[in-house]
């Protein structure tokens, strides 16, 4: 269900949404079509340049009103062309000595519509030229191509043409070598949702669709970006069309058709010019919905030679607000961060060199036994996850420690330096987890390593004032306390019962407080994190995953180091 409140009403309310927000005026027809005109326009000032069609292909055409495109825009019903009096009167209200080009998309009622309103306004003596719009590849042998995307970047060098001065003969011919130079195809995984129609599409992935809805060329299968990208090329014959631009490169366009997400155009951007070339592809415009068809998943790729007239049309401004400047693609480029830079200090001085074990390997050995333990959870903390949204937390706690534990294994981790080996398993989980969990097991064992400076040996009072500094920065950067059902409702107890211990790294008694911390989330309502968001009901009745996953931790640390 779309946020439309009736067929009937779609256009009347999309037309008052505009003129409250543009510098566009209405002008109320004899038959109450609108027709929308640029704010400020003088019929004296020059050649006026129209352009119309269907609704539904929104922002074409009303976006492109503004100083260097569209002076009028004459918007018929939804996919339906306007009336033949609407054309006329707008033709009539914004054209002056200097003349007026109409621009039409090669559709027949568009054809005939506008055609009839040109032979009408001539009558009356004004002076009217049109162009036709056919830039639709999808069936090659058809003699009457369709008007696609391709329209809008012949507005583009009209409304160029004309705010610069030059005559309607200029104007138009300048509007039909862009016209005849235009390939435009479009690729669409569904067709259109129609307003007040619930009723699901059997249409599936097709090539060369038009903009009314219609089925496309063919049924195509789309496995994802990069096929339906090389998909649109081959019909376009791009090798052709760059053979024949030659040194002066191509300019193309990706229109999204109403329905792909920014991220889609993105993906597509990218294979698009990794196709095309980066040197070939002299300007790019988009990804952006230029001419849609209401909610279609698909776009559409139009494709002309860079001539010095199309470049210096797109390049120059205008007020349009639907009009999207082109980019000038290249490749991809980074630069060096400080800590790579020359002569600057390394980011992590101790992030490549082994660090020493302990002479009798006990706290290796208990940290392997613990990630160990982790990894073996991941079913059942992914489980208790489940209730909070992603069900992640055992696989995200398992990547952690297996990442640790091969450090350790390896040999490139050991304890003999706390403080070094913390801040080692803080940027480790930092790249390995991934996720919440991930950065605040990293703000910990940074705060921890911090606290650990200078320490020497493995003396109870070191580790646990550094645990409580890593709680204390967890809490800071979190936002949680004890009580709000998460990992700290099991390292807190931890820590308590580890500052009040009998001398040992991680006697029982730390174990049993942070299990009974962890139990003890059955009853508590989520305060902070993903679960917080989630209803009650939901997450109560089994332990946090968090907290769950600190217990096994400390568990299997007692129980190795017993």
């Amino acid at each position: 269900m779309a946020f439309y409140n009736s067929r009937a009403q779609l256009v009347p309310d999309m037309l008052s949404g505009l003129l409250s927000t543009a510098a566009v005026d209405r002008l109320d027809t004899s038959d109450g079509t609108a027709v929308l005109v640029r704010r400020g326009h003088d019929p004296q000032a020059g050649v006026a340049v129209i352009s119309g069609g269907g609704s539904g292909h929104e922002p074409a055409h009303a976006g492109f009103l503004g100083e260097g495109m569209l002076t009028a825009a004459v918007p018929g019903s939804l996919f339906a062309s306007p009336p033949v009096s609407a054309v006329l009167e707008a033709i009539r209200a914004v054209t002056g000595t200097a003349g007026c080009l109409l621009i039409i998309k090669n559709y027949t009622g568009d054809r005939l519509n506008f055609g009839l309103a040109a032979e009408r306004a001539r009558e009356e003596g004004l002076d009217v030229r049109t162009v036709l719009v056919a830039d639709d590849v999808a069936l090659p042998d058809l003699d009457q191509p369709r008007g696609l995307a391709g329209t809008v970047l012949v507005h583009k060098v009209a409304g160029h043409r004309a705010v610069s001065g030059a005559p309607l003969s200029e104007v138009a011919d300048a509007a039909q070598r862009t016209a005849e130079s235009l390939r435009t195809i479009g690729l669409a995984k569904t067709p259109a949702n129609l307003p007040g129609e619930d009723v699901q599409s059997s249409r599936g992935a097709e090539l060369g669709l038009g903009i009314h809805n219609e089925p496309g060329a063919r049924e195509v299968v789309v496995d994802g970006a990069a096929g339906a990208a090389q998909q649109v090329l081959d019909a376009l014959d791009a090798d052709e069309v760059i053979r024949g631009a030659g040194q002066a490169g191509v300019v193309a366009m990706l229109n999204d058709l109403g329905g792909c997400s920014p991220q889609e155009g993105l993906v597509l951007t990218h294979e698009l010019l990794d196709r095309l070339g980066r040197d070939t592809v002299t300007r790019f415009i988009g990804p952006a919905r230029l001419m849609t068809s209401l909610d279609m998943h698909g776009f559409s790729v139009t494709l002309a030679p860079a001539s010095e007239e199309l470049i210096a049309a797109l390049d120059a401004p205008t007020s349009a607000p639907g009009w999207v400047p082109p980019s000038r693609p290249q490749a991809p480029q980074s630069v060096e961060g400080a800590g790579t830079a020359t002569g600057a200090l390394p980011v992590v001085p101790d992030s490549a060199e082994a660090l020493e074990r302990t002479a009798d390997r006990g706290l290796e050995d208990a940290v392997v036994a613990a990630c160990r333990a982790l990894e073996s959870a991941q079913t059942e903390l992914d489980d208790l996850d489940r209730a909070a949204g992603d069900a992640d937390a055992g696989t995200t706690f398992a990547a952690g420690a297996r990442a640790v534990r091969e450090l350790v294994e390896s040999g490139q981790l050991g304890f003999a330096d706390p403080a070094a080996a913390m801040r080692r398993i803080a940027r480790t989980l930092e790249t390995a987890m991934g996720g919440s969990s991930g950065v605040l097991l990293a703000i910990l064992s940074t705060a921890a390593g911090r606290a650990l400076d200078g320490a020497e040996g493995e003396a109870r009072s070191d580790w646990s004032s550094a645990l409580q500094s890593g709680i204390e920065a967890v809490q800071h950067h979190g936002g949680a306390a004890e009580g709000d059902r998460t990992m700290l409702d099991a390292l807190i107890p931890a820590q308590r019962a580890l500052a009040e211990g009998d001398g040992a790294v991680v006697p029982a008694q730390v174990a049993e407080a942070a299990e009974s911390g962890a139990e003890a989330t059955v009853a508590l309502t989520a305060r902070a994190g993903r679960a917080a968001y989630v209803p009650d009901s939901a997450t109560q009745g089994s332990p946090d995953a968090g907290a769950a996953a600190v217990a096994k931790l400390v568990r299997a640390l007692a129980d190795s180091l017993s």
